[in-house]
């Protein structure tokens, strides 16, 4: 930082230690109750400010609602909010998406050319002016209004479109990850089943071995019945006289 700067916060303090309770409470308040989703909001800037405005900008702001500073419960979650704003702003990713939400919001121009079409005097004077009556239109305080609001209305639909899709991405991914766990449950079990079965491998085998050793031949000790022979019934038999003394 050079001399010219630190010169110009050291003025900057001074000028601030001036500053009532009062004034600190209502940046405290400005600042929670700016629009979440538009960091330029929070440091007050325009849309085309330059990255030194925007720490110029947060230097200022953050001495005026800083904790130590300032004696608003809410002080440390608003300087908390400038700091992102900042970050947001000074990241050329995040800013890109931002600026390029400023442009599609800048579809107002549409709609002041055919205000202007109603309006013959109004016409005839930006064609006098080259184009600098519609920079002078852009510039000014009503079309600023205007495209602030708008460029809410598009970063609150892009903001609930990434929601409604985080929200889609984890269902599915809650999904995938119960498929996972009752996959990986199903080849537990069949591992320890197919486990099991080994481990009584050898009993198995014993005991059919065993079982052909003994199946014809009936258990050890067990008697087996005598086999009745049989006449044949169709041989005819002579009845022999009993002989008696």
């Amino acid at each position: 930082m050079g001399s010219s700067e630190a010169d110009e916060d050291q003025l900057l303090k001074s000028f601030l230690a001036e500053v009532s309770e009062a004034e600190r409470d209502n940046e405290v308040l400005r600042i929670l109750g700016c629009f979440k989703l538009n960091p330029f909001e929070h440091l007050k800037l325009s849309f085309d400010s330059s990255p030194d405005e925007v720490k110029k900008q947060y230097r200022k702001l953050s001495l005026l609602v800083h904790p130590d500073k300032c004696k608003h419960p809410q002080a440390q979650e608003a300087f908390a909010a400038l700091a992102k704003a900042q970050q947001l702003l000074l990241d050329p990713q995040e800013r890109g998406y931002i600026l390029d939400q400023v442009t599609a919001a800048k579809e107002l121009r549409a709609k002041r050319k055919k205000e202007l079409k109603k309006d013959s005097a109004s016409k005839i004077k930006s064609l006098v002016d080259e184009g600098k009556y519609e920079e002078q239109f852009e510039r000014s305080d009503g079309f600023q209004q205007q495209l602030i609001i708008k460029v809410r209305e598009i970063l609150t639909d892009k903001e609930w479109r990434r929601r409604k899709m985080q929200m889609r991405i984890s269902e599915e991914e809650g999904r995938l990850k119960k498929d996972e766990e009752e996959t990986k449950e199903m080849w537990k079990r069949k591992r320890e089943h197919e486990e099991k079965w080994e481990e009584t491998r050898d009993k198995r085998v014993s005991s059919w071995r065993d079982f052909m050793k003994t199946g014809k031949k009936g258990r050890k000790g067990e008697i087996k019945p005598p086999k009745l022979k049989t006449e044949d019934p169709n041989k005819s038999y002579v009845q022999r006289p009993v002989k008696r003394n």
